[in-house]
């Protein structure tokens, strides 16, 4: 399929407008949260490298000390991300210098005597990826801290640590900047809310609660085998991270929890529509495009639903024109690219659906387990997988391999490109990958 063509086929896509200053990707699934490298009538990163290895264009590679899933941010020739202890105790904010991978700032931020056990292998303490603007980086770790710091000194501009909510399996939500405010969702076993906090300051603009009725003290029929689960608090969880777009002109924000998906006014918190449906911990971050908002119910039995935007109230039986029941990624966030939707599932399998009809289009089976989203790029579309290998395919209705690269250690964490170059990071360290045959940017 013609690249000139796709760019203008993603027209319409995107989330609300950023700053015009922004970064080369600001926040989790890039400057649109989309995981979308650019906009049609942007500058298009042209040169990512189609190949790579240890050995073959790294331009460096950097550890990254204890653990964490989180997203790099880039902007500046600064590259951010956060990371924890393993045992949870302690959090950290770190810059990389752009050009070199020296580790420039290494900021202890929070620290916590008594966290909550994760229960499993694939979140962190710190998964939510940070978000940055000019001078400033935010960074989240849920309920164990939010932090603000300036982006020149490294020094914290404020924190705030009094924010309730028990993730019980670990936070995951990342945080979303949007006009003054920085947007925090948490969805935990206890508390399920939403807060705005003024970026200056800090300090609470709006606080949201979730409205579900639960029905999760005697679970019955299929349900009835999690009754541990629910128990815990487990079917009130939820990780996804919201997206704002903008509907007949106004800015709304999609939201995907626990047993129901909402649309709210960003600038003030007031819930505006929703869809309910029977699952939970829904992971992966809402999509957009012409009036159509397409989401991941949940982790059980994950469904795709797209949604008619422009309703009001409960509009699951009149606003939802399809559902994808097979298939569905659990983790990984989809994308959407010139009226297709990929997606990768957590087993390895992966899947090109018609975003209009919810028809699938064709699927391929990649090997190895995923938990970092897809990216689009310079006309490709990279899938990074928990074993090291990133397969890159090119998109359109008949599935074909670009290139298959390998490297040491695997991605949790999603995929940042700048310029010419992707960053990847690993279970232990950030790579800056470019083609260095060609002298880099």
């Amino acid at each position: 399929m013609n690249r000139i063509a796709m760019s203008i086929g993603v027209l319409g896509m995107f989330a609300f407008a950023p700053p015009a200053t922004r970064a080369d990707w600001p926040e989790f699934r890039g400057p649109w949260g989309t995981g979308h490298a650019a906009a049609p009538g942007d500058a298009q990163p042209v040169g990512l490298p189609l190949h790579w290895s240890e050995t073959e264009n790294v331009r460096w590679k950097t550890a990254i000390s204890h653990r964490g899933w989180s997203t790099p941010v880039v902007m500046d020739g600064q590259v951010w991300l956060t990371t924890a202890t393993e045992d949870g105790h302690d959090f950290y904010a770190i810059c990389v210098d752009n050009e070199s991978g020296r580790i420039v700032h290494n900021k202890h931020l929070f620290h916590c005597d008594e966290p909550e056990p994760l229960g499993n292998n694939v979140n962190s303490y710190a998964s939510p990826s940070p978000a940055i603007e000019p001078g400033r980086v935010y960074v989240h770790f849920g309920s164990y801290g939010t932090a603000c710091l300036d982006t020149s000194t490294g020094a914290v501009l404020w924190k705030r640590d009094d924010l309730p909510c028990r993730h019980y399996r670990g936070p995951a939500s990342s945080l979303v900047l949007f006009e003054k405010l920085v947007i925090l969702t948490m969805d935990g076993a206890d508390l399920q809310y939403l807060a705005a906090l003024d970026k200056k300051t800090g300090e609470t603009v709006w606080k949201t609660d979730r409205d579900v009725e639960w029905n999760d003290e005697n679970p019955t029929g299929e349900y009835a085998k999690y009754a541990n689960l629910a128990r815990d608090g487990d079917f009130r969880k939820a990780h996804s991270t919201p997206l704002v777009v903008t509907v007949d002109g106004e800015p709304q924000m999609i939201s995907v929890g626990a047993k129901a998906a909402f649309a709210y006014d960003p600038r003030t918190g007031g819930e505006l529509w929703r869809v309910h449906y029977d699952d939970w911990s829904a992971a992966p971050r809402p999509l957009y495009q012409d009036g159509t908002a397409y989401i991941v119910t949940g982790l059980m039995h994950p469904e795709l639903w797209a949604i008619e935007m422009g309703g009001a109230g409960d509009v699951t039986d009149t606003h939802v024109t399809w559902r994808l029941k097979a298939g569905v990624a659990k983790t990984a966030s989809p994308l959407l690219v010139d009226g297709l939707i990929y997606m990768v599932n957590d087993d390895g399998v992966a899947s090109c659906v018609e975003a209009t009809t919810g028809d699938v289009v064709w699927k391929k089976r990649l090997g190895g387990r995923y938990a970092a989203s897809p990216i689009y790029a310079d006309g490709q579309i990279y899938f990074c997988n928990q074993e090291g290998i990133t397969t890159v395919v090119e998109p359109g209705r008949e599935y074909e391999t670009l290139a298959t690269n390998t490297l040491d250690d695997g991605c949790l964490a999603s995929p940042a490109v700048a310029g010419r170059a992707l960053f990847l990071r690993t279970k232990s360290h950030l790579y800056r990958i470019e083609d260095t045959a060609s002298g880099g940017e």
